[in-house]
Order: structure tokens, then C-alpha cells, then sequence
């Protein structure tokens, strides 16, 4: 039996802190916030009039920050890939001191994600370079820094130019910046890889491997400690090790603690301990990381399929890319919090980083909330996707680039698989398989408790190869093969590679029935991530349904002006359940009967949907104009029949559907009459469970609704306040749109705003949106002042509304 089984405890990206502890007499942060204070320009120049005083203009920003998000739609040269926004080259700069240190302390600048091709200033020389836009980094400025007290300007220019994405990537510094302090004798945050061996219910063993580094010219002596602490504070372990170190020297020191009656770690109870590591000398704290982590077992195998913790699991996965809706790629943690809970609310249990490692935030979150996750690094090696992207840069950086992701990622316990790419072009040619083995080699070297993956497609991009001969060759040195659009190719590789384990690492929802009756009858078949979980900027218009004329030539696959949303999303970019959701519901056991309605195509047009597309449907029973009209009715249910009501009036029974593609769901032809419409499941027992659409009257007010009445004092905090238009019984209006006039009082802002439609540029990131099917959304964040904050709507049709949020 060839079975991959993974134990590991894991790190939840820690605040690292230094304390007065033990004695100690020195105080100060290691990990200090850089976000704040920082001057924008936009456009090139020479690096030595970025440190002149008063030469250009500048506006201040926080960070994060995406500066495409402040600039106006407009045709650029990513067009239809990155949404018709625009990238372009731009300065950052932020004046900063450093307090009275020692020479014994080094100063670094911590990175998490600039898009793309950074370079780092300090005082007018420059420290480094990074040109990925999506792993993070340091920078080392000790040297680049004047004395204690004086003046320092650091620098950061980004250049997001030319065709380097095929999605939107945001451009600037879109994650947060942190100033590090360190002693010469310091631990490595992404130096501490915690390990563990579940023994029983009763007892597990935590392995720590923590590197320690002695950059001073003198040998020392030191004192390692560690504690463990579960999720009420009880200290449930602890070790304690005398260390000497060489001058210059490095170690790494292997600890074993065991913790008994464990909380394992799941997506159902995702139960987090921490570990407190500190690094003492001459009676001083010289460094201290206070890590959060769980315990969990992962294991793979064609036999079992994905247990977690012996328990097997399918993964009800989707895929998402990192920017976040009307904000952009701006990673502010609310934000990023935020895109987890509604993976969560929405039955997803796991998550494919498309294709790009993910925030630190994003992570966490799915940690503390139980979201399984596939953290991928590269969407190409050395073969070009667009003549400007990172194939520039992998020969040389490819290494670094992997190992940040695994360094700075491989203990959070939410990680179950490292992707090494998507869509590889060269993935079966020499160069590729041998790539492929190289990479592989590389993730192995900093963890070897998950298994490696990558994403296969099918060889319309190379068609003198075929599936059957070259994909072998993609998948040798795969731990867990992920297929991309290929569920007929399932069970021919099941049965010629019985040892390979499959998962969907794309798949549509139109063919979402099919991949995932294979995923339940195949115990290799571990899961299905449909493309994608949420909206997401960018490849405009893939997944459209849109209505031609007769005759009239067929769209491209994706659709340019005024299109910039992608819209093959479950969920939209403002928060809401889309209709090709329902189809997942059922098949997921989330609901047992769905029902959609699909809006009447004029006379002379036809209907063209994209592959990633879904019927123009809605749950609704609001038509009017078309009284009397054939309406397309279809409901989603595993029961064996349907019975369908009008106005309580039985219809007519119909079997449900036996294809492949088609199974679970019947189709019904229903003439329009206001009122109501009811689908019963039907099974040998009888009528069952039923879904009922109403017509909903007419809108009478709006009503406002924020998912947090309450914030903290700091910028990455925020308040989603959907905005909705109502009828009198409160049931939102799906049929009628209007404008808004959105404005801010007290002590907030207003930092986004719009509404969900694909094509409705004018209402993206607007203070006067527009809603759309009854529904628009306003984003709050506190200014960094206690108070209150309230959001007025006022609208030509209906009173104003506001509503009040406090900032404690």
C-alpha cells in the first residue's frame, strides 16, 4: 500500500515579541508595525530625486496599498487579463528614526508582498532587489542606516509594467511592511519548524527544530527555553537547553515535548495551542517568538484517499486568487479574514492559492476558522505566459522564491499540499520534468510532511502531444496529481495508475455534477476546487452568459470593454451566494433541494454561455411583464422526483435527470403567474424537503446591514454594510436598480464602495453606485480614532437611511 502520511504541529505567522522577562532590564519591540506614514508618487525617476526634499509631488498612504484600485478604468496594456486597470511604475518613500541601539542589534525591513520588481532605498543606496510579486521578503538596512536619533529615508520603487499577469496582481506595496530589531544573538522567525507524532488519543510528540544564530565576534553562552500553552493559558509543556555557540555560529536545536490529551487540530474544531520560545544570555532576553500552532495528522493514499487525523475527508475545495473585491489586491486583514469566513459560511473546507502564495492574514485565518489549503508558488517556470512575466526571473530566483514560500508558510496546520505550478507549459517536455524534480527537491529540503503537487491541463497548448503518452512524463514527480479540466481522464488513470492520487484542481460549475459524482465513487478521487470560489478582477468575462442576436458570430472566450470582473465565481465580489451555487449545495449535501429560474431570452437572440459560465438563472419568482410566459424552471435535488406547485396547485411530478452531467436536477416548463412557486423532493416516503420562490413586492426603503457594529481603533479593521432595497415584508428586490449617494461622518471613511456586476465600471469603487439585482455594498474602516462612524445613503426615490458603527 502506497500511502503518504504527513504529521505535523503548526505555526500560525506569530507576533514576535521581546519582553522584560527573567530579569531582564532591556525592553523593546522586535516586530514593529511599518504600514503607517508612508508618500506615494506615481511615475519613474532617478533614484537620487526621490531623496531630495520638496522635488515632486507626493500623497501620503497607508499601507497596504494597490494603486491601480485609485486610478480610472481604462484601456491598458493588460486589457482584458488584469481588468482594464493600470499598472505602470511608482515610488514609495517614509522617513523613519532608529532609537538608541547597540551594536549588538541589526535592523531589517520585513516585506510580505510588493507587485512587482521592488527595489529598496535606504538614504539614497540601494539594499535589494526582489522581482516577484507575491512571496515575501527581508531587507537587511543596518548598514544602510544613519546613527540613533538621525533622519532616514527609505525608498521602494515598483514597476508593474507591460503584460506580466494573467489576472489582476494590483500594483505597489498591497501587503503590510514590518521594522525587525534583532540582537547579533537571535532566533529566525521562519527558523522554527515544529513537527509531530500523534501517539494516541491520549498523548502526542512535538518535535522543535529552532535555529539560533550567533552574529557576533565572540562566543557565547545561552539559555533556550520553550513553553507550551493551550488555547486557556494552562502551560501543558515545557524543555529548557544550555546552548554554546561559536562566534558567527549557527545551530539548530532539536527539542522533543510531549503534551498530553492533545486537541487535534480540524476543520470542525481547529483547536490551536502556542509555543513561547526564548533565547536568553547573560541574564538578558535576547529574543523571544511566541508561536502559535496545532496538532494534526495528514495522510494520503489511493487506498484511503485524505484522512485528517485517520478520519477520511473529501475536499469541497475552490479556488481563489488574492485580491479582495472592491478593494483590490490591498491585503488589510479584515479583508483577508473576511474572504475566509465566507469560504466557511458557504461549505468550502478547502482552498486552492491560485496561483501564488497567499497573505500571512489569509493563512491565519484559515487556521483559527478550519479551511484546508494548497499554497502554490509559480503560474510559470521558464516558458513566457505574457512576454513581462516572472519566466524573466526563474532561472535565478526560482529557489529563493519556493523557499520563502515554504520558510515562511510550512507550519500553519491549514496547509495540506505545496502546489510547485499551474498550467506549466513545459510540463512534459525534458526541461520541465527535470524542472519539476528540482523544485520538488527544494520544497523536501525545507519540509518533508506534505506532499507536492502542481496543476496538469490538457495539451491544447502543445496539441502535437497527447494526454495519454505525455502527461506521465508531468505527473513523475507529483506526490498528488492535480487535474485542471480533465474529469474524463479519471478513471482511464485510475485504472492505468492505481497507485496515483487525483484531485480536481480545476473544474467548472457547469460540469461540477460529473466531477464530483467521481470524487464520492472513487476513494483516490480526494476532491474537486471549482474555478473559482469567488469573483475575482481580471480575465473579464470568462464566465459569461450573455444573449446574441440570431446568426450573430459567438463571443471570444473572454470579453472585453466594459467587462472587468471574471464573474465564474460562486460568490460574487460584494460577499452574496450566486445561482450556480445551488447546483453545489445539493451536491455537497449543504441543502436538499434548490431551485432556479431562468430570465426569458428576447425573441431573436440565443443564449451563448462561456465554458465557465452559468444560465443566466435566478432564485426568484419575479417576472414581471412576462404574465402568461414559458418560464424555464430547474431544480437541483438528490431525491429521485420532483413535484412542482404554482399558487399551490400541483404542476406536475418529474424524475430527476440520469446523464452524467445533467443528474441531480429537472427541468420544468411553468407558464408566469405572480405569486408562489414550490419544488417538494420527492422519495418512496412521500413529499419531503421543498424549496418556495415568491414574487416580492414592491421596494419600499433600504435597509442597511453591517456584518460588524463594533471595530478597533486601527485601519485594518473594517465594516461591510451591504446596502439593499427592500419590499414591505423586508425580502430584498431583485428587479429593480437604483442610484445611491453614499457619504461619511465621524471617525471613519468610506474605503470602498460598489456593486458586484461585471460590467458596471462606473459603479466599481463609487460614491454614487448603483445596486445591482437589489444589492450594492459600502466598505468602513476606522481613521485610528475611538468614536463613532456613520454611513448616510440617501437615494431620489426613498428616505435616507444611515447606520451607526463604533470604533472602541
Amino acid at each position: 500500500m502506497n500511502i503518504l502520511r504527513y504529521f505535523v504541529v503548526s505555526i500560525l505567522c506569530a507576533t514576535f515579541l521581546i519582553s522584560c522577562m527573567g530579569g531582564a532590564e532591556e525592553e523593546f519591540a522586535r516586530k514593529l508595525n511599518f504600514d503607517k506614514g508612508w508618500s506615494f508618487h506615481y511615475g519613474d525617476m532617478p533614484a537620487d530625486r526621490i531623496f531630495m526634499q520638496d522635488t515632486i509631488q507626493w500623497t501620503t498612504v497607508d499601507i497596504p496599498h494597490d494603486w491601480s484600485m485609485d486610478m480610472l478604468f481604462a484601456k491598458s496594456d493588460g486589457g482584458i487579463a488584469i481588468g482594464q486597470t493600470q499598472g505602470g511604475t511608482a515610488w514609495y518613500r517614509k522617513t523613519f528614526t532608529i532609537p538608541s541601539i547597540s551594536s549588538d542589534k541589526k535592523l531589517r525591513l520585513y516585506f510580505e508582498g510588493v507587485y512587482m520588481e521592488s527595489e529598496i532605498w535606504i538614504n539614497g543606496k540601494q539594499a535589494s532587489f526582489h522581482p516577484y510579486g507575491y512571496t515575501s521578503f527581508f531587507c537587511d538596512i543596518t548598514e544602510y542606516c544613519n546613527p540613533a536619533g538621525q533622519e532616514n529615508i527609505v525608498a521602494v520603487k515598483v514597476k508593474n509594467e507591460g503584460r506580466n499577469s494573467r489576472w489582476y496582481a494590483g500594483s505597489g506595496i498591497y501587503r503590510h511592511v514590518w521594522l525587525i530589531t534583532e540582537d547579533k544573538l537571535h532566533l529566525d522567525e521562519w527558523g522554527t519548524f515544529i513537527t509531530t507524532d500523534i501517539m494516541s488519543n491520549e498523548e502526542a510528540n512535538i518535535k522543535l527544530a529552532v535555529d539560533i544564530f550567533n552574529e557576533t565576534d565572540k562566543p557565547v553562552e545561552a539559555i533556550l527555553s520553550i513553553e507550551i500553552k493551550d488555547s486557556l493559558n494552562n502551560i501543558v509543556g515545557n524543555r529548557q537547553e544550555a546552548i554554546n555557540l561559536s562566534n558567527t555560529e549557527s545551530k539548530t536545536i532539536n527539542q522533543s515535548i510531549e503534551i498530553l490529551n492533545p486537541s487535534l487540530w480540524s476543520v470542525d474544531s481547529p483547536a490551536l495551542y502556542t509555543a513561547n520560545i526564548r533565547l536568553e544570555s547573560e541574564g538578558k532576553v535576547k529574543d523571544m517568538i511566541s508561536v502559535p500552532f496545532g496538532i494534526r495528522c495528514i495522510s494520503f493514499s489511493a487506498e484511503d484517499g485524505f484522512l485528517l487525523n485517520g478520519k477520511p475527508m473529501k475536499l469541497k475545495g475552490g479556488c481563489v486568487h488574492h485580491d479582495n473585491g472592491l478593494l483590490g489586491a490591498a491585503a488589510i486583514d479584515r479583508a483577508e479574514e473576511k474572504k475566509v469566513e465566507l469560504l466557511k459560511a458557504n461549505g468550502f473546507n478547502a482552498v486552492r492559492c491560485a496561483h501564488n502564495p497567499p497573505s500571512e492574514k489569509f493563512l491565519d485565518v484559515c487556521d483559527r476558522l478550519g479551511i484546508l489549503v494548497i499554497d502554490e508558488v509559480f503560474d510559470q517556470w521558464q516558458k513566457q505566459k505574457n512576454p513581462e512575466d516572472y519566466h524573466r526571473f526563474f532561472d535565478e530566483w526560482h529557489e529563493k522564491d519556493l523557499a520563502s514560500m515554504v520558510l515562511r508558510d510550512r507550519n500553519h496546520p491549514s496547509i495540506i499540499m505545496w502546489s510547485i505550478g499551474n498550467e506549466i507549459q513545459e510540463r512534459s517536455d525534458s526541461s520541465g520534468v527535470k524542472i519539476a524534480q528540482q523544485l520538488k527537491d527544494i520544497v523536501k529540503k525545507y519540509d518533508n510532511t506534505r506532499p507536492v503537487t502542481a496543476a496538469i491541463n490538457d495539451y491544447w497548448d502543445n496539441p502535437d502531444l497527447k494526454w495519454k503518452s505525455a502527461s506521465p512524463l508531468a505527473f513523475e514527480s507529483l506526490d498528488v496529481g492535480g487535474y485542471n479540466y480533465m474529469w474524463w481522464e479519471y478513471e482511464n488513470d485510475t485504472k492505468s495508475y492505481p497507485e496515483r492520487i487525483i484531485y480536481g484542481s480545476e473544474t467548472t460549475a457547469m460540469e461540477r455534477t460529473v466531477n464530483w459524482d467521481l470524487v464520492e465513487k472513487y476513494p483516490n478521487i480526494i476532491g474537486d476546487f471549482i474555478w473559482t470560489a469567488i469573483d475575482y478582477l481580471g480575465e473579464s468575462g470568462i464566465g459569461h452568459a450573455i444573449n446574441i442576436k440570431d446568426g450573430e458570430k459567438d463571443p471570444p472566450q473572454f470579453l472585453d470593454w466594459p467587462w472587468f470582473n471574471a464573474w465564474c465565481g460562486d460568490i460574487d465580489i460584494c460577499g452574496y451566494r450566486k445561482p450556480q451555487a445551488a447546483l453545489r449545495d445539493v451536491l455537497w449535501n449543504n441543502s436538499k433541494i434548490e431551485m432556479l429560474v431562468h430570465t426569458p431570452v428576447p425573441t431573436g437572440y440565443k443564449e451563448k454561455i462561456s465554458y465557465w459560465g452559468w444560465p443566466d438563472e435566478e432564485a426568484g419568482w419575479n417576472w414581471s411583464g412576462h404574465a402568461g410566459e414559458d418560464m424555464d424552471v430547474k431544480v437541483y435535488t438528490r431525491y429521485p422526483s420532483v413535484r412542482l406547485y404554482l399558487n399551490g396547485k400541483l404542476l406536475v411530478e418529474k424524475e430527476t435527470e440520469k446523464d452524467r452531467i445533467n443528474k441531480y436536477s429537472v427541468r420544468f416548463n411553468v407558464k408566469y403567474a405572480p405569486g408562489e412557486l414550490k419544488a417538494v423532493g420527492v422519495d418512496t416516503d412521500g413529499e419531503r424537503e421543498s424549496v418556495i420562490l415568491t414574487t416580492r413586492g414592491k421596494p419600499t426603503k433600504l435597509r442597511l446591514k453591517a456584518d460588524r457594529l463594533n471595530l478597533k481603533n486601527t485601519k485594518n479593521d473594517l465594516s461591510y454594510i451591504q446596502i439593499e432595497l427592500v419590499d414591505k415584508d423586508g425580502n430584498i428586490v431583485p428587479d429593480k436598480d437604483i442610484n445611491l449617494q453614499l457619504s461619511i461622518s465621524g471617525e471613519g471613511k468610506i474605503l470602498a464602495a460598489g456593486n458586484a456586476c461585471p460590467t458596471d465600471m462606473e459603479s466599481f469603487r463609487s460614491l454614487t453606485p448603483k445596486t445591482y439585482k437589489g444589492k450594492a455594498l459600502a466598505i468602513i474602516q476606522p481613521t485610528g480614532k475611538k468614536g463613532e462612524i456613520v454611513l448616510n445613503v440617501i437615494t431620489q426615490e426613498y428616505s435616507e437611511q444611515s447606520i451607526s458603527v463604533n470604533v472602541k
